[in-house]
């Protein structure tokens, strides 16, 4: 017995270790810490031509979805219940609430800076004959390195395609969060950035080399 429990005490250490510096973990765990406590955020708000309207920063902050109840009927013509995420999230602020729809939203956690000078880039790619440039392996191997982070350039433009701002990580990954809605979570070198209701583009920086 006691060895088993030496066994399986390895066993976590290993997993401990071999998950430092996941990107998805280091995502999980802030999500972790802004349902409990909250995360430093700077909020800014833009309409739809990328026009800054408002900017909110707070100390403990995260955001969360609003489900509403939905009714339908089944081929007996019986109601059936269910529920679905509305347009509206509600954000919690130091103990004190905004609610919103509608709007471009960037949550841009503490310690997280965007690329000053936005500039254009084109891209020109050209396979190098790699069996790694076909595109089933290549899925297969970005979903991979996504998990635990890539080179990675985050372009953000309103919803009517005005240039916002951009992002830049070493170890960038993202994910699209069940719980709310519209909206895209990122962790960039260990930094959260949400993007509510807005256009955006995340390309692997050896693209724009």
């Amino acid at each position: 017995m006691k060895r088993r429990k030496i066994t399986g005490l390895i066993a976590c250490i290993v997993l401990i270790v071999c998950l430092t510096g996941c990107a998805e973990l280091d995502s999980a765990l802030n999500d972790l810490q802004g349902d409990l406590t909250g995360n430093t955020y700077t909020i800014n708000t833009y309409d739809n031509y990328g026009n800054k309207i408002m900017t909110t920063q707070g100390e403990k902050i995260n955001v969360e979805g609003n489900r509403v109840k939905t009714t339908s009927y089944d081929s007996d013509g019986s109601v059936i219940t269910g529920y679905e995420l509305s347009s509206v999230i509600t954000i919690n602020i130091d103990g004190k609430e905004i609610q919103s729809c509608g709007d471009t939203c960037i949550f841009e956690q503490n310690g997280l800076n965007a690329e000053v000078n936005f500039t254009q880039e084109d891209i020109q790619s050209q396979s190098s004959g790699a069996i790694t440039d076909n595109t089933i392996i290549a899925g297969i191997v970005n979903k991979y390195k996504n998990s635990f982070g890539k080179s990675r350039v985050v372009v953000i433009k309103s919803q009517l395609g005005q240039p916002i701002t951009a992002y830049s990580g070493d170890k960038v990954y993202w994910k699209i969060p069940q719980d709310l809605p519209k909206m895209t979570k990122l962790m960039i070198d260990g930094k959260a950035l949400y993007i509510h209701r807005a256009n955006f583009q995340i390309i692997d920086k050896e693209l724009l080399k």
